[in-house]
């Protein structure tokens, strides 16, 4: 078996609190860092939202393992950015025995 081609830079990204500026705070996405990945689409459906229809697009996004609690493995919650492209991270799993690498389940949602 052929490793995966990690050919396309993806930002990994989580939610953080961010100060406001008025003593409170708001959530805010903010950048891990860049990991190398392979991206492969899945099969895409409509999904009806309240006020419009979205598209949603299933992936499968490997990248290099990474030792639990790295902040450079990816978890469920977290998001990949692709330039103005999302892909919401729904969850991860080791791709091989060896947790070379992981394969992550996501999702790219865009209006249709």
């Amino acid at each position: 078996m052929s490793g995966p081609v990690l050919a396309r830079p993806l930002v990994l990204e989580a939610r953080q609190a961010v100060a406001d500026g008025a003593g409170g705070y708001v959530e805010s996405w903010v950048g891990l860092g860049t990991l190398w990945a392979e991206v492969l689409p899945g099969a895409g459906r409509d999904v009806a939202g309240p006020e419009a229809v979205l598209t949603s697009v299933p992936y499968r996004i490997t990248v290099r393992g990474a030792p639990q609690g790295a902040p450079s493995r990816p978890v469920a919650g977290q998001r990949f950015r692709d330039g103005g492209r999302i892909f919401a991270i729904l969850a991860v799993t080791e791709r091989d025995g060896g947790g070379f690498y992981l394969t992550c389940f996501a999702r790219e949602e865009g209006g249709a």
